[in-house]
Formats: C-alpha cells, sequence, structure tokens
C-alpha cells in the first residue's frame, strides 16, 4: 500500500492531466512543506504516514482559519479559495471518529488491558493512553479521549 506522501506526488500528475489547478497548487504546496519539515534540522528525517496526516491537518486548519480572517475582512473570493484548498488537503486525512467510536476504541483498550494487567486505576491513566492514543491517531478530539479515559478509570 503506497505511503500518504507517494499517493500526494501520484495526485500532482492526476490533478496535471484533469486540469485542476486549484488541487494541483495546493497538492504542490502540502509537498513542499512535507519536504520543507523533512530537511529542516541538523539531519534530514523521513515523514511517516502519522507525521504527514498531522501535518496535514495543520495545513487544513491553517486554511480554515485564513478563510475566517477574510471572511470578516469582506474578501468572499480569497475565503472561498482557502475553503477549496482546505477540502482538497481534507479529502487525504482520515475519515473522523464519531463519539461512539471512539468510546468503543477507549472501553476496548481499558477493557484488554485490564485483563492482561488487573484493574487500572487514575496512576495508570498513561499506560490506556498510548494504547489508544495509537489507534484514534489524530482522528478525534484527544481532549474528548483524555477524558473518557479519565471518566472510565475513576
Amino acid at each position: 500500500m503506497p505511503t500518504l506522501k507517494q499517493k500526494l506526488k501520484s495526485d500532482v500528475v492526476a490533478h496535471m492531466k484533469d486540469g485542476n489547478k486549484v488541487a494541483l497548487a495546493t497538492v504542490r504546496n502540502v509537498l513542499g512543506e512535507i519536504e520543507t519539515r523533512e530537511k529542516s534540522g541538523r539531519t534530514p528525517v523521513e515523514l511517516d504516514d502519522p507525521q504527514v496526516t498531522a501535518l496535514l491537518q495543520k495545513e487544513a486548519a491553517k486554511r480554515r482559519e485564513t478563510s475566517a480572517i477574510y471572511t470578516q475582512a469582506g474578501e468572499a473570493a480569497r475565503a472561498a479559495a482557502e475553503i477549496a484548498e482546505a477540502e482538497v488537503i481534507e479529502a487525504y486525512l482520515p475519515q473522523p471518529l464519531t463519539a461512539a467510536e471512539a468510546g468503543e476504541i477507549v472501553n476496548e483498550v481499558i477493557t484488554d488491558l485490564e485483563s492482561a494487567e488487573g484493574p487500572l486505576t487514575m496512576r495508570q491513566m498513561g499506560v490506556a493512553m498510548k494504547p489508544i492514543t495509537a489507534r484514534i491517531a489524530g482522528r478525534f478530539d484527544g481532549k474528548a479521549v483524555s477524558d473518557m479515559v479519565r471518566k472510565r478509570l475513576s
């Protein structure tokens, strides 16, 4: 299965062929941001899918914030362009979880941990949060997940 970065690169060609200038420019900008992150620092690194996903989430949020600023300033055309770019980026993000789905994951992981290690206490919240965070991975609000775990352990 191709990585998210490979998918972005292959979609550049697809957007060129389709003549979709907004998507093409947006994907190129995101790829540029990924390359900048990889090359910054003392030693170059290769971003993995969770890191690329986090970067995409930040880029989409940045465009939504910019859109709100343009809307307040009365620049509807620029706001619409920012929204269009955010939607292109969000198409690459994993589907967000509902509260019920996130709750199921929390209960499942805690039940598995308790069957292996015995009842968990609030002091062991970090033990539960690590596998839960890995499974949810940016698809649901982290603070809400933390609250769910806290409620389940108390």
